[in-house]
């Protein structure tokens, strides 16, 4: 059995097409806001998201990797399941913005601006919580309402930060605008995830246990995720200051420009990865070979790309005054593939039920990533942050797929999906 071709291919369209628009609206703004900040308070603001992001896997609780598989294989409960998602995900969001307050209160008890810019952007989290529903849509195949959806609030958030910019706002402003992003994707998801005929929510405390015993392998895992994808950002404002962090955020704003297309292939195929393992089509692991051959040959092109024109790039979007940031997206950028060959790899662990690994896999690249910071960071700066995030992201996302042994099995399918030839056929089109 293949894949829905025309429902993943119809599904992964809307989402790339609105996210397109989407992330070239967020980069415009974005650079707008950097230019007018300055690397200081730019280097405030992305400190304040990495702080926040610390938490975000506390308020997911793991659920993010399992609620599509859940809805899937019990669509007769989904309102039950994406109910109770839901309220446990928005206690947790609670205790997440009391850790943030206690955390900033310590690490940065001198500088009380610092603080409170990391308080209000932290407000945002309860918000995340509520998008949990963004998971039945994608469950079912419906992403484009979730795309579009995204695409709306996200032009309404630009209104309003083009009008912080031009009144002259403080940076205390620009905090908010988080919350007000994800408030206005939760709310729509919500209302027309009831026009469209999604289920009633309920909350169930037998439900919730039964989730938590699935998904609580995802929350250790998420946070080491978070560790080693973020602590380089925390650890250089820390030992360097927000000017440091904001020549490193521009870099990574311009190696994530094309996110928005990883994360819609990887999300559009992960329903359809899981209904082909339910089913037991002896198509399952060419398709995920498959797809990662994209992302193996996307991230590759994009390297290249940014590699070569990073002093234009840097020079023309944010300016002279971000100049220290050229030689870090030369680095920075081959982080990519490895770290979309990891959410790739994923798919695969969790159709294959083999959860249970992700806290070793994670841990390992945590403590590599911390230990690696703490090393090159005095001796090379912002450059050494770069080339510890790359590291960290191969030996995790790459190198312990052979290490190991629940996981070798994925390890072919990743070298197969090395070989071009992968290509010539897409995943998700029509075999004859």
């Amino acid at each position: 059995m293949m894949f829905k071709n025309n429902r993943v291919v119809k599904n992964a369209a809307w989402i790339i097409s609105c996210r397109i628009i989407q992330a070239l609206l967020s980069f415009l703004i974005g650079i707008l806001c950097a230019r007018y900040l300055g690397p200081s308070n730019y280097g405030t603001i992305n400190y304040a998201s990495s702080i926040a992001a610390f938490m975000i896997p506390l308020v997911q609780l793991g659920l993010r990797s399992t609620l599509v598989h859940e809805i899937i294989s019990n669509p007769e409960k989904e309102g039950i399941i994406l109910g109770t998602s839901i309220g446990m995900s928005t206690l947790a969001s609670l205790l997440g913005i009391a850790g943030i307050v206690a955390f900033t209160s310590i690490a940065n008890q001198n500088e009380p601006d610092t603080i409170a810019v990391c308080i209000l952007y932290s407000i945002s989290l309860i918000f995340q919580a509520l998008e949990m529903i963004e998971y039945w849509f994608q469950a079912k195949l419906l992403s484009k309402y979730v795309a579009v959806t995204s695409l709306l609030a996200y032009a309404l958030v630009s209104v309003y930060r083009i009008f912080l910019l031009v009144t002259g706002k403080s940076v205390f402003w620009f905090a908010l605008s988080q919350a007000l992003d994800y408030f206005i994707i939760a709310a729509l998801l919500v209302v027309i995830y009831k026009k469209i005929g999604g289920h009633n929510l309920a909350v169930s405390f037998s439900v919730a246990a039964n989730l938590f015993s699935r998904s609580r392998h995802y929350i250790v895992s998420g946070i080491m995720v978070t560790f080693f994808s973020l602590t380089d950002r925390v650890m250089i404002t820390i030992m360097m200051g927000e000017e440091a962090n904001g020549y490193y955020a521009a870099a990574i704003t311009c190696a994530d420009i094309s996110r928005f297309v990883f994360a819609a292939i990887v999300d559009s195929a992960r329903p359809s990865i899981f209904e082909e393992k339910k089913v037991g089509s002896p198509n399952y692991e060419r398709e995920v070979s498959r797809l990662f051959s994209i992302i193996i040959y996307l991230g590759l092109v994009q390297s290249v790309f940014l590699t070569i024109g990073s002093s234009v790039a840097i020079h023309v979007l944010y300016g002279s005054a971000y100049y220290p940031a050229v030689n870090v997206l030369k680095i920075i950028t081959w982080y990519t593939a490895f770290a979309y060959i990891g959410s790739v790899r994923n798919i695969w662990i969790l159709a294959e039920q083999r959860q249970n690994v992700l806290w070793k896999i994670n841990l390992t690249g945590a403590v590599l990533n911390v230990v690696a910071n703490y090393l090159l960071i005095p001796a090379f700066g912002i450059e050494g942050a770069a080339v510890a995030s790359v590291v960290a992201q191969f030996f995790t996302n790459f190198g312990l797929c052979f290490l190991i042994k629940p996981i070798r099995p994925v390890s072919k399918l990743i070298w197969d999906g090395v070989n071009p030839s992968n290509l010539k056929n897409l995943w998700w089109k029509k075999e004859k």
